[in-house]
C-alpha cells in the first residue's frame, strides 16, 4: 500500500460534503471524483476489512449511513479517514483513492452482488425491520 507510484496523479483539493456524505477528490491530471463515504468504507484498505491475503476480505454490512468526522494526511501520499462507527485504521494512498475513483461503479457492483449472496444489508441492524 505503501507510498506512491512513479507518475501517479495527486489529489489537488479534498472537500467532505456532509449533507451528501460525499468525498470530492481532485487530482492534478484533471479527473475528479465524488466518492461516498459508505463506498470508501465498505473499501477500507485497513487490514481489519480487507483480511491479510486473498479471499480474506471482510464483507462490510450497514454502512448506508456512516459518516466521516474528520481526515488526516499521512505524509504526502495518504489520508487516513475517521469514521464515525470507529473504524479509522485504513490509510488511504492516493493511488488507492484514484484507482476507487476510476473504477468505483465496477466496485460498487461487486459489492451489492456480494451483499445480496451474503443475505447482507447496507441499512444498519437497528433499521432492518
Amino acid at each position: 500500500m505503501g507510498g506512491l507510484s512513479p507518475g501517479s496523479p495527486i489529489p489537488t483539493e479534498i472537500k467532505l460534503h456532509k449533507q451528501s456524505k460525499v468525498m470530492e477528490i481532485s487530482f492534478d491530471d484533471g479527473r475528479r471524483f465524488s466518492l461516498p463515504f459508505e463506498y470508501l468504507r465498505v473499501f477500507s484498505p485497513s487490514a481489519e476489512v480487507r483480511g491479510h491475503g486473498p479471499g480474506q476480505e471482510v464483507l462490510q454490512v450497514g454502512k448506508k449511513y456512516v459518516d466521516i468526522t474528520h481526515v488526516e494526511p499521512v505524509g504526502q501520499y495518504a489520508v487516513c479517514l475517521f469514521f464515525d462507527d470507529g473504524h479509522n485504521s485504513g490509510i488511504y494512498s492516493w493511488d488507492y483513492l484514484y484507482d476507487l475513483g476510476v473504477n468505483q461503479e465496477r466496485y460498487w457492483q461487486n459489492y451489492l452482488a456480494r451483499l445480496e449472496a451474503a443475505g447482507a444489508s447496507r441499512e444498519p441492524k437497528a433499521m432492518v425491520k
